[in-house]
């Protein structure tokens, strides 16, 4: 059982446009809603490939009441934490070849009560747990170090816990000893303060991150693949895909993949490729499902080329 915790979903509307031009009225080609935020697409794409999978999740409105019918016409096992603000929606607008233009809104504030009653309910759904997983920006009025109160609390446990955040959240988390950390390309350069222009650099500021206190870092790098440094050493590796059409989500679902493949090597490197790819292929915040997954267009490099520049 892998629980998310997502304190700030969204419903993610999708839009697919031929071009996208400022101060013009464009007609879409097509418009989907799914339910958002990273934590969800997590439990998402698990679900999609039959690993079982906990979401909780803070709903407010009847944004949040509409995030909840979704999920559950998915068959998610949700916990929903009903709270005063109002679950926000998000506006992609995708243009051929995966181009995405996102507008994503702030959030609802949580409470400090709004906040306990969560903890509460991720530390009863931890106990059957091997991992939980805190996802995504935090909301208004919620300390930095909410995903590091996470790894304080269950380490003793021995459940093991991931982050895949940004900013002060992150970085307040890799100080608590996280077991697993999921940067992008801009968020561990942002971790770091400095750039990230080779995979060298990657796995430099992976390296520090790891020295800070974060066990194993596996850092998304879009078109270019994914670099994991553990106590194994460095793995990198990429999933061609020809014709993307929306890079929305595919983050969480290589983050899924790996979870799902025991978190750690180079089979569990493959299929978070494998499952980043798959969600590349598909349109608007769709998860992909076992049918959906290529295997074969994963390469993974046990000696990497640690110059080669990062063009994307």
């Amino acid at each position: 059982m892998i629980v998310t915790v997502t304190l700030n979903p969204s419903l993610d509307r999708t839009i697919e446009v031929d071009v996208l031009t400022r101060g013009s009225v464009i007609r879409a080609r097509s418009a989907r809603l799914d339910p958002g935020g990273k934590g969800v697409n997590v439990s998402r794409a698990l679900l999609a490939n039959g690993v079982a999978s906990t979401a909780v999740v803070a709903v407010g409105g009847a944004d949040g009441d509409q995030l909840h019918r979704l999920l559950a016409a998915e068959g998610m096992r949700v916990r929903a934490v009903r709270v005063e603000g109002r679950t926000r929606s998000n506006v992609t607008i995708v243009e051929p070849g995966g181009v995405d233009t996102k507008l994503n809104e702030p959030g609802g504030a949580l409470t400090a009560a709004e906040l306990e009653e969560i903890g509460s309910v991720v530390v009863a759904e931890a106990g059957a747990a091997s991992w939980v997983v805190g996802c995504g920006s935090l909301p208004p009025g919620v300390p930095d170090d909410t995903y590091a109160a996470l790894c304080r609390r269950f380490a003793p446990d021995g459940i093991r816990v991931a982050v895949d955040s940004s900013g002060p959240a992150l970085r307040a988390a890799v100080a608590a000893g996280p077991d697993l950390i999921k940067p992008n390309r801009e968020e561990l350069a942002e971790a770091v303060g400095g750039a990230v222009d080779t995979v060298a650099d990657v796995v430099e500021a992976a390296g520090e991150l790891r020295a800070r206190g974060a066990r194993a870092v596996l850092v998304s790098l879009g078109a270019e693949g994914a670099v994991l440094v553990d106590d194994d050493g460095v793995l990198t590796g990429e999933a061609p895909v020809a014709g993307p059409r929306s890079t929305v989500g595919a983050g969480d679902a290589l983050l899924a993949g790996f979870l799902a493949a025991g978190a750690r090597g180079a089979r569990a490197l493959a299929e978070a490729l494998a499952w980043g790819a798959a969600a590349v292929r598909m349109p608007a915040s769709r998860m992909p499902g076992a049918a959906d997954v290529r295997r074969d267009i994963v390469r993974i490099h046990p000696r990497p080329d640690l110059a080669r520049p990062l063009l994307t």
